[in-house]
Protein backbone atom coordinates (compact mmCIF):
# COMPACT_ATOMS: atom_id res chain seq x y z
CA UNK A 1 0.00 0.00 0.00
CA UNK A 2 2.62 2.53 0.85
CA UNK A 3 4.61 1.58 -2.33
CA UNK A 4 1.78 2.25 -4.38
CA UNK A 5 1.47 5.56 -2.84
CA UNK A 6 4.99 6.51 -3.74
CA UNK A 7 4.84 5.60 -6.96
CA UNK A 8 1.46 7.64 -7.84
CA UNK A 9 3.01 10.78 -6.05
CA UNK A 10 6.25 10.17 -7.64
CA UNK A 11 4.64 9.35 -11.17
CA UNK A 12 2.39 13.43 -11.13
CA UNK A 13 5.20 15.27 -11.94
CA UNK A 14 5.74 13.36 -15.23
CA UNK A 15 2.13 13.48 -16.42
CA UNK A 16 2.00 17.14 -15.55
CA UNK A 17 5.58 17.64 -17.64
CA UNK A 18 4.15 15.30 -20.31
CA UNK A 19 0.90 17.31 -20.42
CA UNK A 20 3.02 20.96 -20.09
CA UNK A 21 4.75 19.45 -23.07
CA UNK A 22 1.69 18.18 -24.99
CA UNK A 23 0.28 21.79 -24.57
CA UNK A 24 3.07 23.87 -25.66
CA UNK A 25 4.06 21.49 -28.61
CA UNK A 26 -0.17 22.31 -29.95
CA UNK A 27 0.27 26.09 -28.97
CA UNK A 28 3.99 25.97 -31.61
CA UNK A 29 1.86 24.16 -34.24
CA UNK A 30 -1.28 26.01 -33.85
CA UNK A 31 -0.22 29.29 -33.86
CA UNK A 32 2.41 28.87 -35.99
CA UNK A 33 -0.22 27.19 -38.96
CA UNK A 34 -2.19 30.46 -38.14
CA UNK A 35 0.47 32.65 -39.04
CA UNK A 36 1.74 30.77 -42.39
CA UNK A 37 -1.58 30.77 -43.89
CA UNK A 38 -2.17 34.63 -43.15
CA UNK A 39 0.75 35.45 -44.14
CA UNK A 40 0.31 33.04 -47.45
CA UNK A 41 -2.74 35.03 -48.02
CA UNK A 42 -0.69 38.36 -47.39
CA UNK A 43 2.30 37.68 -49.90
CA UNK A 44 -0.46 37.33 -52.36
CA UNK A 45 -2.13 40.80 -52.06
CA UNK A 46 -5.76 38.85 -50.83
CA UNK A 47 -8.22 41.00 -49.28
CA UNK A 48 -9.93 39.52 -46.07
CA UNK A 49 -12.95 39.83 -45.54
CA UNK A 50 -12.94 39.61 -41.75
CA UNK A 51 -10.88 42.69 -41.55
CA UNK A 52 -13.39 44.58 -43.58
CA UNK A 53 -16.40 43.14 -41.02
CA UNK A 54 -14.51 44.37 -38.11
CA UNK A 55 -13.48 47.48 -39.60
CA UNK A 56 -17.30 48.11 -39.38
CA UNK A 57 -17.52 47.09 -36.42
CA UNK A 58 -15.22 49.18 -34.59
CA UNK A 59 -16.55 52.29 -36.36
CA UNK A 60 -19.94 51.40 -35.17
CA UNK A 61 -18.74 51.89 -31.26
CA UNK A 62 -16.23 54.93 -31.98
CA UNK A 63 -16.31 58.15 -29.19
CA UNK A 64 -14.07 60.19 -27.73
CA UNK A 65 -13.97 58.22 -24.72
CA UNK A 66 -12.78 55.43 -25.94
CA UNK A 67 -10.21 57.56 -28.73
CA UNK A 68 -8.34 58.36 -25.70
CA UNK A 69 -8.24 55.01 -23.34
CA UNK A 70 -7.42 53.20 -27.10
CA UNK A 71 -4.22 55.60 -27.51
CA UNK A 72 -3.18 55.39 -24.05
CA UNK A 73 -3.73 51.41 -24.41
CA UNK A 74 -1.41 50.79 -27.21
CA UNK A 75 1.60 52.68 -25.97
CA UNK A 76 1.87 50.43 -23.55
CA UNK A 77 2.49 47.88 -26.21
CA UNK A 78 4.85 50.45 -28.20
CA UNK A 79 8.86 49.75 -28.65
CA UNK A 80 9.69 52.42 -26.14
CA UNK A 81 7.10 50.97 -23.20
CA UNK A 82 9.13 47.36 -24.11
CA UNK A 83 12.16 48.29 -24.20
CA UNK A 84 12.10 50.35 -21.02
CA UNK A 85 9.73 47.19 -19.46
CA UNK A 86 12.33 44.51 -20.88
CA UNK A 87 15.30 46.33 -19.05
CA UNK A 88 13.77 46.75 -15.88
CA UNK A 89 12.68 43.21 -15.91
CA UNK A 90 15.97 41.85 -16.91
CA UNK A 91 17.75 43.94 -13.97
CA UNK A 92 14.94 42.39 -11.59
CA UNK A 93 15.55 38.60 -12.80
CA UNK A 94 19.31 39.56 -12.71
CA UNK A 95 19.27 40.10 -9.07
CA UNK A 96 16.40 37.96 -8.27
CA UNK A 97 17.62 34.72 -9.59
CA UNK A 98 21.73 34.95 -9.28
CA UNK A 99 24.04 32.48 -10.72
CA UNK A 100 20.46 31.02 -12.47
CA UNK A 101 20.98 33.64 -15.76
CA UNK A 102 19.30 31.22 -17.57
CA UNK A 103 15.78 32.93 -17.59
CA UNK A 104 17.45 36.11 -18.17
CA UNK A 105 19.34 34.61 -21.16
CA UNK A 106 16.37 33.21 -22.90
CA UNK A 107 14.61 36.60 -22.01
CA UNK A 108 17.13 38.66 -24.02
CA UNK A 109 16.61 35.93 -27.19
CA UNK A 110 13.10 35.86 -26.59
CA UNK A 111 12.49 40.34 -26.85
CA UNK A 112 15.34 40.14 -29.36
CA UNK A 113 14.05 37.76 -31.49
CA UNK A 114 10.81 38.74 -31.82
CA UNK A 115 12.21 42.29 -32.99
CA UNK A 116 14.05 40.67 -35.83
CA UNK A 117 11.61 38.55 -37.03
CA UNK A 118 8.85 40.93 -36.89
CA UNK A 119 11.13 43.59 -38.59
CA UNK A 120 11.87 41.37 -40.98
CA UNK A 121 8.54 39.92 -41.75
CA UNK A 122 7.31 43.13 -42.62
CA UNK A 123 9.81 44.00 -45.19
CA UNK A 124 9.22 40.91 -46.85
CA UNK A 125 5.33 41.25 -46.84
CA UNK A 126 5.45 44.78 -47.59
CA UNK A 127 1.75 45.34 -46.81
CA UNK A 128 -0.29 48.41 -46.38
CA UNK A 129 -1.57 49.71 -43.53
CA UNK A 130 -5.20 50.85 -43.69
CA UNK A 131 -3.84 53.91 -42.55
CA UNK A 132 -0.83 55.81 -41.57
CA UNK A 133 -0.58 57.70 -38.25
CA UNK A 134 2.54 58.37 -36.99
CA UNK A 135 0.57 60.04 -33.61
CA UNK A 136 0.19 55.90 -32.97
CA UNK A 137 3.00 54.49 -34.34
CA UNK A 138 1.33 53.79 -37.07
CA UNK A 139 4.06 53.97 -40.13
CA UNK A 140 6.25 51.31 -42.09
CA UNK A 141 4.78 47.80 -43.30
CA UNK A 142 1.99 46.65 -41.64
CA UNK A 143 1.88 42.49 -41.08
CA UNK A 144 2.47 41.49 -38.54
CA UNK A 145 1.58 44.08 -36.24
CA UNK A 146 4.55 44.73 -34.18
CA UNK A 147 2.17 46.11 -31.12
CA UNK A 148 1.04 42.27 -31.14
CA UNK A 149 4.40 40.07 -31.72
CA UNK A 150 6.06 42.36 -29.03
CA UNK A 151 3.66 42.21 -26.14
CA UNK A 152 2.49 38.64 -25.94
CA UNK A 153 6.45 37.92 -26.11
CA UNK A 154 7.07 40.40 -23.16
CA UNK A 155 3.66 40.02 -20.79
CA UNK A 156 4.43 36.41 -21.68
CA UNK A 157 7.64 35.89 -20.68
CA UNK A 158 5.95 37.62 -17.59
CA UNK A 159 3.27 35.63 -16.79
CA UNK A 160 5.18 32.25 -17.41
CA UNK A 161 7.50 34.14 -14.40
CA UNK A 162 4.53 34.30 -12.10
CA UNK A 163 3.61 30.76 -12.88
CA UNK A 164 7.12 29.64 -11.86
CA UNK A 165 6.93 31.82 -8.45
CA UNK A 166 5.48 30.93 -4.81
CA UNK A 167 2.83 33.61 -5.39
CA UNK A 168 -0.37 32.05 -3.84
CA UNK A 169 -3.03 30.44 -6.32
CA UNK A 170 -5.36 32.77 -6.44
CA UNK A 171 -2.64 36.22 -6.69
CA UNK A 172 -1.04 33.96 -9.86
CA UNK A 173 -5.13 34.10 -11.32
CA UNK A 174 -5.14 37.57 -10.88
CA UNK A 175 -2.15 38.99 -12.16
CA UNK A 176 -1.78 36.65 -15.34
CA UNK A 177 -5.44 37.23 -16.10
CA UNK A 178 -4.60 41.24 -16.39
CA UNK A 179 -1.46 40.50 -17.76
CA UNK A 180 -3.62 38.76 -20.93
CA UNK A 181 -6.56 40.66 -21.00
CA UNK A 182 -3.79 43.93 -21.22
CA UNK A 183 -2.18 41.84 -24.17
CA UNK A 184 -5.58 41.57 -25.85
CA UNK A 185 -6.29 45.24 -25.53
CA UNK A 186 -3.05 46.26 -26.91
CA UNK A 187 -3.96 44.34 -29.88
CA UNK A 188 -7.62 45.45 -30.55
CA UNK A 189 -6.19 49.41 -29.77
CA UNK A 190 -4.52 48.88 -33.15
CA UNK A 191 -7.54 47.62 -34.51
CA UNK A 192 -9.27 50.68 -33.42
CA UNK A 193 -6.96 53.41 -34.17
CA UNK A 194 -7.36 52.19 -37.39
CA UNK A 195 -3.69 51.57 -38.06
CA UNK A 196 -3.85 47.84 -38.76
CA UNK A 197 -6.25 45.42 -39.71
CA UNK A 198 -7.52 42.57 -37.34
CA UNK A 199 -5.58 40.07 -39.25
CA UNK A 200 -2.36 41.96 -39.05
CA UNK A 201 -3.17 41.82 -35.00
CA UNK A 202 -4.15 37.98 -35.23
CA UNK A 203 -1.16 36.90 -36.86
CA UNK A 204 1.29 39.18 -34.75
CA UNK A 205 -0.36 37.06 -31.85
CA UNK A 206 0.16 33.92 -33.32
CA UNK A 207 3.98 34.63 -34.64
CA UNK A 208 4.56 36.46 -31.15
CA UNK A 209 2.94 32.76 -29.24
CA UNK A 210 4.46 30.68 -31.45
CA UNK A 211 7.97 32.18 -30.45
CA UNK A 212 7.46 32.72 -26.73
CA UNK A 213 6.83 29.41 -26.37
CA UNK A 214 9.45 27.67 -28.29
CA UNK A 215 12.02 29.80 -26.23
CA UNK A 216 9.69 28.81 -22.92
CA UNK A 217 10.40 25.37 -23.92
CA UNK A 218 14.29 25.86 -24.56
CA UNK A 219 14.42 27.48 -21.65
CA UNK A 220 12.63 24.75 -19.12
CA UNK A 221 14.97 21.79 -21.02
CA UNK A 222 17.84 23.82 -19.51
CA UNK A 223 16.90 24.67 -16.27
CA UNK A 224 15.47 20.55 -16.36
CA UNK A 225 18.96 19.56 -17.56
CA UNK A 226 20.94 21.96 -15.46
CA UNK A 227 19.30 20.66 -12.34
CA UNK A 228 19.85 17.01 -13.29
CA UNK A 229 23.46 17.51 -13.24
CA UNK A 230 23.86 19.66 -9.76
Amino acid sequence: MMLSFTSQQLSRPVVQAFLAIMAALIAIGGSFYIFVELADEVAEQEKFALDRMTADAVASIRTGWLDTAMAVITEIGSVAWLTTGSILLAAFMFFAYRRKWWRLLYFAVAMIGISILTKSLKLILERQRPDVLQQHDGTGFSFPSGHSTGPIVFYGFIVYLVLRSSMPRTAKWLVNSALVILTLLIGFSRVYLNVHYITDVIGGFSLGLCWLTVCLLVLEFSLWRKKRRA
